[in-house]
């Protein structure tokens, strides 16, 4: 399984993975990358493919991990099934309301917890409407928000 295994390049990662997640998670990635706005980098975060803020643009990094950029979405291949993370509707709620709105008149089943979306097959996802959650949410709005969500001792640090 990727996800376990220490990839450096987001090639490496989807090359791993087994023919038919290869398949879906080449899909969504290419969903994500049409959709994101201009500012993210995407690569490899924890283990997963991850769309992030690179230092350029936020030179504190994440609080809990100064190394890494502060991470905007991911998408793994889990042991059970795919995830994708969407930390760019975490903690705002108006967004995330929006976000589940436009799912539930797609009809599709929505398996998502604080800011995961699991799935098996790509046909359970709403691509349309995860490509919309991405293209709301531009790099400065993103960090604004970001900063408004980090514990104050994280702060106090900057």
């Amino acid at each position: 399984m990727a996800a376990k295994a220490k990839f450096k390049t987001v090639k490496e990662y989807v090359d791993a993975l087994p023919e038919e997640r290869r398949k879906a998670i080449r899909k969504v990635r290419a969903s994500i990358n049409r959709a994101l706005p201009k500012g993210y980098k995407e690569g490899m975060q924890y283990g997963m493919i991850g769309w992030y803020v690179p230092h350029s643009k936020y030179p504190a990094g994440y609080h809990c991990d100064p190394k890494q950029g502060v991470p905007f979405a991911g998408l793994a291949s889990q042991k059970n099934h795919m995830s994708m993370y969407l930390m760019c509707i975490y903690g705002d709620a108006k967004h995330r309301a929006q976000f589940e709105k436009d799912w539930k008149e797609t009809g599709k089943k929505l398996n998502m917890g604080k800011a995961c979306i699991r799935f098996k097959s790509v046909d359970d996802l709403a691509l349309d409407v995860i490509e919309r959650a991405v293209t709301r949410v531009p790099l400065d709005k993103f960090i604004a928000h970001y900063e408004t969500q980090i514990p104050a001792s994280a702060r106090r640090r900057r």
